[in-house]
């Protein structure tokens, strides 16, 4: 890996990397200044050269993206010269505590420990060596150059994997992402081959229809013409609802898709011991509520839907809601009674509202699942809304608004 591919990439509504850098590389000289000068008020002698050495160890902070080894090499190096010139001491760890962080913040974690090493371990030298007894190495120098450069390595390794964990925990919501969009795409390829099938046996039914009352006009011709009229009337009315649930159905399945939010959540598995199912259309009722009286669930349907007054992919779809939100009942909610509401709503009579309640324990602040996500899908797919919660007075509801009618 390149020095400079080490560096972190400005984020969004942060400071530019480089102000990061430049405040650091101020800071740094500006503490080595003020040491530097308590130390020259000590011994009573001005040296502008240790200043000009403050300000040159500051300036290599710069040098910690593109090149944190060159940095920490250049830093040591210079801590060299300072006390090889006869500059007043300011301690063997502090210059270098900038270019340790960043060696380790920046992956440098080796060569950061061994330039603290090396620093320490000159220290010691020189200090045991020195004949002047003030200059004699202390437990307390000892542990304070120490204590410098593990912290200065503790942090930077502390920063980098904080970092990374939060590009990691990125990386995991991104493919987390991925995954429950493409688990709704089959989840919604699925309910398309669903309402296709529903299409198939709606289109069956009406040509039966339509090969029964022709059978009637043919004999009826020249016999009785009001009867093959009539006939021919069934015929008709026929032709036109498959040609308008064909032509809605295949809209529908071309064209509409579900919301990104929809998009994201999660369909149980189908079990056995569901209510029903919900392919058998709301004049069904009784045989989609019957599985879960049979439990001991005292369900009440009241269903005000006149026959042919919704099309038949709207038909299913509020069969199957109804059908996943009394297994939600059943799995869930630990009710005695639920009550099934569903009837035209709308300007017209253009809309249908389903409503499934019960006096259950609610969803108890859980995460949303068990087959919510999936009526929401076929809502969603319908052009209606589904809404699911808790209720005011204790229990779960679950609201569809559906269009009675599809645009053909």
């Amino acid at each position: 890996m390149s020095e400079a591919s080490a560096a972190e990439p400005t984020a969004a509504g942060r400071p530019s990397p480089w102000v990061t850098d430049v405040v650091l590389a101020l800071a740094m000289a500006l503490v080595l200044a003020v040491v530097i000068a308590a130390a020259i008020e000590e011994e009573g002698r001005a040296e502008p050269g240790a200043y000009a050495f403050a300000a040159g160890l500051g300036a290599l902070v710069l040098l910690r993206r593109p090149a944190p080894r060159l940095m920490l090499v250049l830093t040591v190096l210079g801590t060299f010269a300072y006390y090889t010139l006869g500059f007043v001491p300011i301690g063997m760890a502090l210059p270098a505590v900038a270019a340790l962080y960043s060696a380790a913040e920046l992956r440098r974690t080796g060569w950061a420990v061994g330039a603290g090493a090396v620093l320490l371990a000159v220290a010691t030298y020189y200090r045991v060596g020195d004949t002047d007894p003030s200059a004699y190495l202390t437990v307390y120098d000892l542990l304070t150059n120490v204590a410098l450069v593990a912290a200065a390595i503790a942090l930077g390794v502390a920063v980098r994997l904080g970092r990374e964990a939060r590009e990691r925990a990125a990386e995991i919501r991104a493919l987390t992402a991925t995954q429950e969009a493409r688990a709704a795409e089959r989840r919604m390829q699925a309910e398309r081959l669903r309402i296709a099938r529903d299409l198939h046996d709606a289109v069956g039914h009406n040509l039966s229809v339509v090969a029964l009352h022709a059978n009637v006009a043919a004999e009826a011709v020249g016999r009785d013409d009001d009867a093959a009229l009539g006939a021919l009337a069934h015929v008709r009315s026929a032709t036109s609802d498959t040609l308008h649930e064909l032509r809605a159905t295949v809209k529908l399945l071309r064209g509409r898709d579900v919301t990104a939010a929809d998009a994201t959540d999660r369909e149980s598995d189908a079990s056995p011991g569901r209510p029903g199912r919900g392919a058998a259309g709301l004049a069904g009722i009784e045989a989609l509520v019957a599985p879960a009286r049979s439990t001991g669930l005292d369900v009440v349907a009241d269903v005000d839907v006149p026959p042919g007054s919704i099309d038949a992919a709207v038909d299913a779809a509020a069969s199957r809601i109804l059908t996943e939100a009394l297994t939600n009942v059943l799995r869930h909610a630990g009710a005695r009674r639920a009550r099934v509401a569903v009837a035209l709503a709308g300007r017209g009579g253009d809309r249908v509202r389903i409503e499934v309640s019960d006096d259950g324990a609610g969803s108890g602040g859980a995460a949303e699942g068990s087959g919510i996500s999936g009526m929401r899908e076929r809502a969603a797919l319908l052009g209606g809304t589904l809404r699911a919660g808790d209720a005011p007075g204790g229990g779960f509801t679950v609201v569809a608004d559906l269009p009675a009618r599809l645009d053909a």
